[in-house]
């Protein structure tokens, strides 16, 4: 991981956890358009955020275990939230366009 600060760490996980959110409520309202093409892209997407999100995450949690501490903040605290929001609202909407397109069919 390159030497990132608290900050920056924090800022990356907010801002991938958003994008998984976003392309998240994106891939619902396709779906209950019927859209279900979309809605299975918009939610690769997600997913992608996501994935992006946890490596971040797994650099954070490698340098703590090799004894390099973590400054805690109230950044930080934001973003490790928004990330485990988003993670369920992701999983939720995988959820909510399989409903979908069972009532589709």
């Amino acid at each position: 991981m390159t030497d990132q600060s608290s900050l920056e760490i924090a800022m990356l996980l907010i801002m991938y956890g958003g994008e998984a959110k976003s392309c998240a409520i994106e891939a619902i309202s396709a779906a209950k358009q019927g859209d279900f093409e979309k809605a299975e892209s918009k939610l690769s997407q997600a997913q992608a955020a996501l994935l992006e999100a946890h490596h971040t995450q797994t650099d954070m949690l490698t340098k703590e275990a090799q004894g390099e501490r973590n400054e805690i903040n109230l950044f930080m605290i934001h973003g490790q939230d928004h990330l485990m929001t988003s993670i369920a609202f992701v999983d939720l909407a995988k959820e909510i366009i399989e409903l979908h397109q069972k009532l589709e069919n």
